[in-house]
């Protein structure tokens, strides 16, 4: 097939949907499949560009149609269909000739204008709650949230965001629904939670096929720690086994929470946090505390190797945890929360341990427990380890295949 994936992250910029977007452009390569990439323009970054044998084309929006933005702060996409993105998808559709697109994110607008009138079907990949939440998380005032309505989500994303940022991002996601809704030809969500609230928020009584298809899992064993470019950040680590947290430093992420059950262990190994600052990063840290900033992926998987155990205490519903997966898949046992795709991942007691989100106290026995008993450490990772196996490439790209498959025998 010719498969094009358009999407609102792509490396050069570091997170979990940047890795699984270049996951799935080169797994779906290797299987065969000729493969392009439709992204967002950043700054300092050519329009076309090569990854790995894979073509990528980084379109301009409005925003940036005219003018440049300062090199090292990430562009985003519009909440609706912008019609510079849009005249640039229906070239790289002309000229690529898809079978299908599989498309994640707010540029999923300017896909479903673009394919009007084409035939050629759309694969909506519900990565996050982005198609109902304009915060993308589900949170409201970092509390949980049970759906959209528009005088709430207004004064939600105006805080979020700033206003007018927010008004605009909330009534484009909430304008917009309808309209992509209409021009979807299956839905892929990547937990068993994304797709309950997709259900609800987004698809409604919408006869849409649906798939859960968990996100891409690196089952990358090799040891980084001789790496020339891991050492340095490997240096900077503690000495002795340490708890290891890896995702932005943000209130949503629960860094908050997770210091404030540090700070009701007593005598703790040290606590570790590898991510990016945000502008919600707490200003100070406790003792015991490490931070680094903008890891490299491979330095990431070596930490894993050298920690006791990993905890991911998610305030907002997870949609999956690329971090927990990983730290399973290099067999660590994690502390994740519920509800959320955490549970898609980690069966209490047997692969790890699951806590209710922002129960400070329940995250703090948690960690004990898994600080007082190696032996128990050692088995939740064993059997993280295999469970992460059973969700890795091998299964979930032959899934995925199948849908898109399935689409493209459609048109």
């Amino acid at each position: 097939m010719r498969i094009l994936i358009a999407t609102d992250y792509y490396p050069p910029f570091i997170g979990g949907a940047q890795i699984q977007s270049r996951l799935l452009a080169r797994g779906l390569r290797d299987r065969g499949h000729e493969v392009l990439v439709a992204t967002v323009a950043q700054p300092g970054r050519t329009a076309d560009e090569w990854d790995d044998g894979i073509p990528v084309r980084r379109l301009r929006h409005l925003r940036t149609a005219f003018h440049s933005r300062r090199q090292g702060v990430q562009s985003h996409h519009p909440p609706f269909a912008d019609p510079v993105t849009v005249l640039g998808l229906r070239r790289v559709v002309r000229a690529f000739g898809p079978d299908v697109v599989h498309s994640y994110g707010w540029i999923s607008y300017s896909c479903a204008a673009a394919l009007a009138r084409t035939g050629v079907p759309l694969l909506l990949a519900a990565r996050d709650y982005g198609y109902a939440c304009a915060n993308r998380t589900l949170l409201r005032d970092q509390r949980a949230c049970d759906g959209p309505a528009l005088l709430k989500c207004l004064g939600c994303a105006g805080r979020n965001y700033g206003r007018p940022k927010g008004w605009l991002a909330a009534a484009g996601v909430l304008g917009s629904r309808g309209f992509l809704r209409r021009r979807v030809g299956a839905l892929q969500a990547i937990s068993a939670y994304v797709l309950e609230t997709a259900r609800r928020d987004f698809l409604h009584d919408a006869d849409v096929p649906v798939h859960v298809i968990h996100d891409l899992v690196r089952t990358d064993d090799a040891d980084h720690t001789g790496d020339p470019g891991v050492r340095p950040w490997l240096e900077r680590l503690p000495a002795e086994p340490f708890v290891l947290f890896v995702g932005a430093l943000r209130q949503a992420k629960g860094v908050d929470e997770l210091l404030a059950a540090y700070r009701l262990l007593d005598e703790p190994p040290p606590l570790v946090l590898l991510g990016t600052i945000e502008p919600d990063t707490p200003a100070s840290f406790p003792p015991g505390v490490h931070v680094l900033t903008d890891v490299p992926h491979a330095a990431v998987l070596a930490a894993w190797d050298r920690s006791l155990f990993g905890v991911m205490p998610s305030r907002l519903p997870e949609p999956l945890g690329t971090a927990v997966m990983e730290a399973m898949a290099r067999g660590r046992a994690v502390i994740g929360t519920e509800p959320g795709g955490h549970a898609d991942m980690i069966v209490p007691g047997e692969t790890g341990l699951l806590v209710p989100r922002g129960d400070v106290g329940a995250l703090a026995g948690a960690m004990r427990t898994l600080i007082a008993d190696p032996a128990l450490r050692e088995r939740l990772g064993a059997a993280a380890a295999a469970r992460s196996a059973r969700l890795g490439p091998a299964a979930t790209l032959p899934a995925l295949e199948r849908a898109l498959a399935e689409l493209a025998r459609r048109r």
